[in-house]
């Protein structure tokens, strides 16, 4: 589950990490009151579970309280990444002498955290990597001893810190460390991680994500875990559906996370955009079906949907009713390419036959129908 920036630094504050002087606010009418002790300028930042907030629009810098009020006139209701922003925070903008990032992933093939620390901070760290892989200085955390004062002086050393530097940004490594341990987290990450023109260390941006099956420990968060979620995420969640929202215009149903990955595969390779990822997993009940179905229909950017489904534990016959379904009650109709194979198929087709639906044999060429309807072809 993700967190929010404000509830992530709320959770690293908590450590003696030092954020940014701030408030939280849901109503632009509560600009004068969040302002009020604190010094400008500001930055005013839309609170959404998404990354590339700046990019799109969702962090602005300002200079007085009038400005911090119209900044969040303009976020509140706006639409950031496709999410509905519901709070912004504001925070003293720092002067800054340089951007770090310090993040502490899990990493899965060794079975432990890694610490991830560069001196580039400010950009995804998946840009960083791609285009200077050596700036990036990974340590790998073992597991039962912990995160080290040597290991974390070791990283700050390769950075080209000393003396009470040396010190101050090795104790908030460790200390990130620890809010990964107390909060069962599988990600942190503090990006950028800035150094004042003072010579402290302050967390300008924070990120995390709690282990959802260890929500049973922090019922803080448990309540919260459909909150801020968009209508199609909250209904994906409801019915145990893998979904993520992506941006194109080729909503995707599939069975089995392998087979919905290369379907997304071969619209790229035809030249398609997908409008989503959704698994409907093994064994989908015919409601399941239908909920994953009805999600895609409510895409507004979606232009046609596929639906790819190789049969065993899930029938064939299911899908096509959920599909047919879905289609009756969809408000708004858009076309359906459907490729149904395996267990009960020849009732699942004869099922969407009867609905006026056709279905094909070939992966490929549903794939590649898919893409001409979504770039004009008729259906």
């Amino acid at each position: 589950m993700n967190l929010f920036e404000y509830e992530a630094k709320q959770e690293f504050s908590k450590h003696n990490i030092s954020i940014p002087k701030g408030a939280l606010i849901a109503k632009f009418t509560q600009t004068a009151q969040a302002t009020a002790n604190l010094k400008p300028p500001y930055m005013v930042k839309a609170q959404v579970l998404a990354g590339g907030r700046g990019k799109a629009g969702g962090i602005l810098s300002v200079a007085s309280e009038k400005e911090a009020e119209e900044a969040a006139i303009k976020l509140l209701g706006a639409q950031i990444r496709g999410l509905l922003v519901k709070q912004v925070l504001i925070e003293e903008k720092l002067p800054i002498r340089k951007e770090l990032y310090v993040g502490i992933p899990v990493d899965r093939f060794n079975r432990s955290y890694v610490a991830l620390v560069s001196a580039t901070g400010g950009v995804e760290i998946e840009e960083v990597a791609s285009k200077t892989p050596k700036a990036i200085i990974r340590t790998l955390i073992d597991p039962q001893l912990g995160m080290r004062p040597f290991d974390s002086l070791a990283i700050t050393k390769q950075l080209g810190y000393n003396g009470n530097q040396l010190v101050k940004l090795s104790t908030i490594i460790q200390k990130l460390y620890q809010v990964c341990i107390d909060n069962d987290a599988e990600m942190v990450e503090i990006n950028p991680l800035a150094e004042t023109e003072t010579g402290d260390f302050v967390a300008l941006d924070a990120r995390m994500v709690i282990d959802d099956n260890a929500l049973f420990r922090h019922p803080e968060y448990e309540a919260k875990e459909t909150e801020m979620l968009s209508p199609q995420e909250a209904l994906a969640l409801k019915n145990n559906l893998a979904y993520v929202k992506l941006q194109g215009d080729i909503g995707v149903v599939g069975n089995g996370a392998g087979l919905v990955m290369a379907t997304l595969d071969l619209l790229n390779i035809f030249g398609g955009k997908p409008a989503n990822f959704l698994d409907l997993g093994g064994g989908a009940t015919i409601e399941a079906i239908t909920a994953a179905l009805q999600i895609v229909f409510a895409e507004p950017d979606t232009k046609v949907i596929l639906v790819n489904v190789l049969g065993g534990i899930t029938h064939c016959d299911d899908v096509a009713r959920g599909i047919v379904e879905a289609a009756n009650e969809a408000k708004v109709k858009k076309p359906l390419v459907v490729r149904l194979v395996g267990t009960n198929q020849r009732e699942g087709q004869k099922i969407l036959a009867d609905a006026g639906i056709s279905v094909l044999d070939s992966m490929e060429e549903a794939a590649k129908h898919a893409v001409e309807i979504a770039k004009g072809a008729q259906p």
